[in-house]
């Protein structure tokens, strides 16, 4: 049996690594500087680019695509070629996916800041960044299927499994949910809208954190736990059962992020029951996985790599548990919208990936180097810090979250709301704000010592830059008869890659069909009318400033939510809505019924300085609102996307869309000077004048959830010359 001399790539290892760090810590500060707007709304003054909203995104971004993104990878890239006998395939694609996925976050942080933005939940990224991302996506996945086509072993391992259905999923996530056409360079829209939008994002939000924050570090867990601990994983057989009943039962969970909403019945139905039927797997899986380390439990105690590797999996159980009973409506109600979802989602961000991220690179540093680890008592300081700091984090935020909804719910002995008034629920809360921020600190400290640690780990070694292997050829042999169907189907890997694929569609198809592609199955109300260009303009402000960060636009058909913020959303209402922002939490009240309950000046004044208004409040101020002019230039652009996505506009109306604009809001600013608020005081020389940003915003406010009514004419400042009903609305 001929003996062949291959060479594992540990420089692209080496340089995810060090990108794993760097994003990390970037990641964690912009984190803690959001956590800290909370208790100090003004923190770091008035800077367009460092408000809540905008920053808010780019934490996201930066932990979910950066962080763990660049950890996924520094585990693929050394586990793979180790798991295939045989080097990358291509060391230059290697090459080229790094340097393009360090080039997108680079542009998200070009971007995000500047209210360069979707709106949609870990797909914010703009249609440029969207095509990169595909482009970066399929290089990584061509380059990996091709290493597996090139093994030396004839079995792929489980590990090899889940990399598999990642790549995948998420390129059949990514490419679906962003469907959208372009205004401006930087600008565009999706092809859905309202209920269809807002099922097709939560399909793939939720995903994304199956397929990207889950299914690959499983993979990873199931390479570094037996490495780790030199034993075998606890049972093929369950690892079998893992994996193909939660790629096929993950699909199906997305919309119990959508409960109580306007999305149809049956779709919250399939969620529902999906959800639940997800522990079975995910603790099957949890279970492999600390099973594996029967009788090892004295190297984990001395082990900080896999005293990390236990923490992050017995987080896993506790998420992969607590989502599911989130999903049973009763339980939905209550902590939906709410800091309870917040604490639930970091628990798997700080622990799962974070506990399994550092593991791993405890593990590769000094391995790749050639030495040992620098100190394993700073090893064991950063885990504490790191499981202390969850712990702060999270704990909070569950207090928290069901203080709030309590409080929502809350009705007198004589049937009145307990807390009428939102703001008293959040300030119950802000010193659970103080410790999340006091934990999230902690974390950072954590993770400073570590990179120190690593830093001296390889500073005392060199890296062995192209390691040496040896390996049998891959001998073609008949098939073996005695071998069961998943052993025989583990050596046809493009085999594998059509099973897998079928199994994540068959649930996305069914639910993506009939509500995204299929208009009819939702119901319309004829008193619903698109936005005047000045509204669409507001609604672009309102979207790039991040405001769905903390209110909802989604008024659930709950007793307190009808009685604190008026009739129940419709599916007919958002039909026009691209995208959806029906928001994940509230930090503030819910908008969709905000048009009309208060004066045009309540609206100027509390974008200025919302304690003026509501005292006490955590809303930042945006006082550049009042100075920044809006963009009626690329109106009739966007107009135009607008049409080509379905909105009814006349082929007309971008020619007549500025004009409109200008009519609306100088309808508005008039109003504003009559009641006596041309300029705002505290602001020497700065006078409010029509083309001010804040001015879109308002009309926008003004016009939420007032359609249902009937009563509302949106083109009413339509000019009398040119004031044709179907100049506005496409004709029958």
């Amino acid at each position: 049996m001929s003996v062949e001399t291959f060479h594992y790539d540990n420089k692209i290892v080496r340089n995810f690594g060090v990108a794993t760090m760097i994003w990390g810590v970037i990641g964690f500060l912009v984190g803690l500087i959001v956590a800290l707007k909370f208790i100090w709304p003004d923190f770091l003054g008035f800077i367009p680019e460092l408000s809540f909203g905008r920053l808010r995104p780019l934490h996201t971004n930066a932990v979910i695509f950066a962080f763990a993104g660049n950890a996924i990878f520094y585990g693929v890239y050394y586990s793979l070629p180790r798991l295939c006998k045989a080097s990358m395939w291509s060391q230059k694609l290697s090459k080229i996916h790094f340097w393009g996925w360090q080039t997108i976050i680079i542009s998200a942080v070009a971007t995000l800041p500047f209210g360069i933005t979707t709106s949609k939940e870990y797909a914010e990224l703009e249609w440029p960044i969207d095509i990169a991302i595909t482009l970066i996506w399929v290089i990584f996945g061509v380059n990996m299927i091709m290493t597996i086509m090139k093994r030396r072993e004839k079995h792929i391992y489980v590990a090899i499994w889940f990399y598999i259905a990642t790549f995948v999923t998420v390129a059949v996530l990514h490419l679906v949910n962003s469907f959208e056409v372009p205004a401006t360079f930087l600008k565009s829209y999706p092809i859905y809208a309202g209920v269809q939008d807002a099922l097709v994002q939560w399909w793939y939000g939720h995903n994304a954190v199956a397929f990207f924050l889950t299914t690959p570090f499983l993979g990873i867990m199931y390479y570094f736990i037996p490495k780790a601990s030199n034993r075998p994983i606890f049972s093929y057989r369950l690892s079998i059962v893992h994996f193909w009943s939660l790629i096929f039962i993950y699909i199906w969970a997305g919309p119990h992020h959508l409960l109580y909403t306007a999305l149809p019945g049956w779709a919250q139905t399939l969620g529902v029951v999906f959800s639940l039927m997800l522990i079975a797997p995910s603790w099957g899986g949890m279970l492999n996985g600390l099973l594996t380390l029967r009788g090892a439990w004295d190297k984990v105690r001395e082990d900080p790599v896999l005293k990390f590797m236990v923490v992050a999996v017995t987080a896993y159980g506790m998420v992969t548990f607590e989502g599911p009973m989130l999903s049973i409506a009763n339980v939905n109600a209550i902590a939906h919208y709410s800091d309870y979802i917040i604490g639930h989602v970091h628990n798997g961000a700080l622990l799962w990936n974070g506990g399994l991220a550092f593991g791993m690179l405890y593990f590769i540093t000094p391995r790749i180097y050639k030495t040992k680890l620098y100190s394993i008592k700073l090893a064991n300081i950063h885990f504490w810090f790191a499981t202390m700091g969850a712990i702060f984090y999270v704990i909070p935020m569950y207090w928290g979250g069901i203080t709030q909804s309590l409080m929502w719910k809350d009705f007198t002995d004589q049937g009145f709301l307990t807390y009428p008034n939102f703001l008293e629920t959040v300030v119950q809360i802000v010193p659970m704000y103080a410790l999340r921020a006091f934990g999230g600190s902690l974390f950072i400290v954590g993770a400073l010592f570590g990179i120190y640690n690593l830093f001296k780990t390889a500073k005392s070694g060199s890296l062995l830059a192209s390691e040496e292997a040896q390996a049998p050829a891959l001998q073609v042999h008949q098939e073996d008869e005695n071998e069961s169907w998943h052993r025989k189907l583990e050596g046809r890997p493009l085999k594998f890659t059509v099973l897998t694929v079928i199994a994540i569609l068959i649930g996305g198809v069914v639910e993506y069909m009939p509500t995204a592609l299929i208009d009819s199955n939702i119901p319309t109300i004829e008193s619903v009318q698109p936005y005047t260009a000045l509204e669409v303009e507001g609604r672009d402000i309102y979207i790039a400033e991040g405001c769905n960060n903390c209110h909802s636009q989604m008024i659930r058909p709950f007793r307190s939510e009808t009685e604190r913020y008026g009739e129940y959303s419709k599916a007919g209402e958002f039909v026009y809505d691209h995208p959806f922002l029906w928001g994940s939490k509230r930090t503030g009240p819910d908008l969709h019924r905000i048009g009309g309950k208060y004066p045009d000046s309540w609206h100027l004044r509390h974008m200025y300085d919302p304690n003026s208004t509501s005292p006490g409040s955590i809303m930042p101020a945006y006082p550049w609102m009042l100075t920044q002019d809006m963009d009626m230039e690329s109106m009739p652009n966007r107009i135009e996307a607008l049409r080509t996505v379905g909105v009814p506009y006349s082929s007309r109306y971008p020619e007549y869309a500025i004009d409109d604009m200008k009519a609306q809001a100088e309808r508005i600013t008039q109003g504003l000077r009559e009641n006596g608020f041309d300029t705002i005081e505290g602001i020497e020389g700065i006078e409010v004048t029509s083309e001010k940003k804040v001015i879109a915003l308002i009309a926008y406010l003004q016009r939420l959830g007032t359609d249902i009514t009937g009563e509302n004419d949106p083109f009413e400042d339509l000019p009398s010359s040119k004031k044709l009903s179907n100049v506005i609305v496409e004709d029958n």
